[in-house]
């Protein structure tokens, strides 16, 4: 199970119909790395993978100050070596930190 923020949790209240299922019922894998693909072209954005917004979403929960723990809880990654793999901070946001 993923934890969803506060905005998240709203949205999809206010979506109609049966909130048992799926959040997108019948939309595939596929379909959603299609669509990606065909957003990323049309932007003329290269060398970006849809997996790389796994990348960013990990080292964004860092910088907002999750733990390592609630990042991996939300992330599921299975060992904390695999998410240092997935965080990428940037060297002058740490050096703000260390003052």
């Amino acid at each position: 199970m993923t934890p969803l923020d506060s905005r998240c949790i709203t949205v999809l209240s206010g979506l109609p119909g049966d909130r048992s299922g799926p959040v997108f019922p019948g939309v595939t894998r596929d379909a959603v790395k299609l669509a990606f693909d065909r957003a990323r072209r049309r932007a003329g954005v290269s060398g970006f993978r849809f997996h790389d917004l796994r990348h960013e979403a990990t080292t964004r929960l860092f910088e907002l100050g999750l733990s390592s723990a609630e990042v991996q809880s939300v992330t599921g990654h299975k060992t904390a070596a695999m998410l240092a793999r997935y965080t990428h901070l940037q060297a002058v946001d740490l050096a703000k930190k260390l003052g």
